[in-house]
């Protein structure tokens, strides 16, 4: 009987209607997710303009980008969310000081996918890179003395070889972004991990709401890692593998 009564409880308090907290998890669930992709997506535009600086920019250029990603892989990355987050927000307040403009109140969302892709883009540059590194490259030669441009050269050559190679990091960075969402927790931002504390602190069931919020980070790595495998393997499409592999 006490096993079904404390069953009972942990539905009612997960349950989707209020007073159970299952609605507002999920909203801030959701709300981590969308941080996440809007996170890796900005990080993945960075770390691509990176990888290409890195391999074929100016002195200067890659002298930037070398100092960007040590830093950002040096420092731990809650320091950089705390510094990033209220710099970013207190020097777009300051800019528009300056033009004569009033303060905004910049939204946590937006703020939060700032301040991760920026993370993201540090580690995304260094992945690429390498994946680029992986292309043979007696064929971009043999591109390159065919005439062909330097977009239809990376279309064609270098993006569908580096691809595979790239897949297993990128989708490192993925689940390293899903799980960095909870770090937005320490700036006030209603993700999952901070609301899964609120409803812990209100209710005192802290191992029942841990305990899910633990259940729904990992749902979404089993899911994540399925959908890359897929992918990798659609890259690796027509590769011949090598013995005992």
């Amino acid at each position: 009987m006490t096993g079904g009564a404390l069953l009972i409880s942990t539905l009612d308090l997960l349950a989707w209607a209020p007073p159970g907290w299952g609605q507002t998890l999920a909203i801030a669930l959701a709300q981590s997710i969308m941080i996440a992709l809007g996170a890796y997506g900005l990080g993945l535009l960075i770390g691509i303009g990176g990888a290409y600086g890195k391999l074929y920019g100016g002195p200067v250029t890659r002298d930037l980008l070398a100092i960007y990603t040590t830093i950002v892989r040096a420092v731990p990355e809650l320091i950089l969310i705390l510094i990033l987050y209220f710099a970013f927000t207190s020097s777009i307040n300051n800019l528009l000081l300056v033009w004569g403009y009033d303060r905004i109140q910049i939204s946590g969302f937006a703020a939060g996918i700032a301040v991760l892709g920026v993370v993201q883009g540090a580690y995304a540059t260094e992945v690429l890179r390498g994946a680029i590194l992986s292309v043979p490259p007696g064929q971009i030669e043999a591109a390159r003395a065919m005439g062909m441009p330097p977009l239809m050269l990376a279309w064609r050559v270098t993006l569908p070889q580096m691809l595979a190679a790239a897949i297993p990091g990128l989708a490192n960075l993925w689940l390293i972004a899903t799980k960095d969402t909870a770090l937005l927790a320490v700036v006030g931002y209603a993700e999952l991990t901070l609301v899964t504390r609120q409803a812990a602190s209100t209710t005192k069931a802290f191992f029942t709401f841990f305990m899910a919020a633990g259940m729904l980070y990992l749902a979404i790595s089993i899911l994540s890692t399925l959908v890359f495998n897929r992918i990798e393997t659609w890259a690796r499409r027509g590769q011949v593998r090598g013995e005992g592999r």
